[in-house]
């Protein structure tokens, strides 16, 4: 079972978006709710391609909410590196 970490720059996102868009108070609870299956499926996110090549995402609890990671083998563990709001021309996509 992957352990799920979160970055400090992916922290900081979080508190920006939470202050920005006026999030609920449980913004935080259902966030870790939306990643606990990568418990178990680390690799349950879409590849990334372009700069985040290497990376994957999955959709948070709202479904603009971008949630980008890396799964290390070897340590067995997840790392959330950026949330994003997913309706932004800068968010994170897939090139191929």
């Amino acid at each position: 079972m992957a352990r799920v970490e979160f970055s400090l720059a992916a922290v900081d996102d979080l508190d920006r978006l939470i202050a920005a868009l006026s999030l609920p108070t449980d913004t935080r609870t259902r966030l870790a709710n939306s990643l606990r299956p990568l418990e178990d499926l680390p690799r349950l996110g879409v590849e990334l391609g372009g700069r985040w090549q290497g990376m994957r995402f999955v959709l948070g609890p709202w479904r603009w909410m971008l949630v980008v990671y890396e799964f290390s083998e070897v340590d067995d563990r997840v790392v959330v590196l950026t949330i994003q709001d997913a309706r932004s021309s800068a968010a994170a996509t897939v090139h191929r």
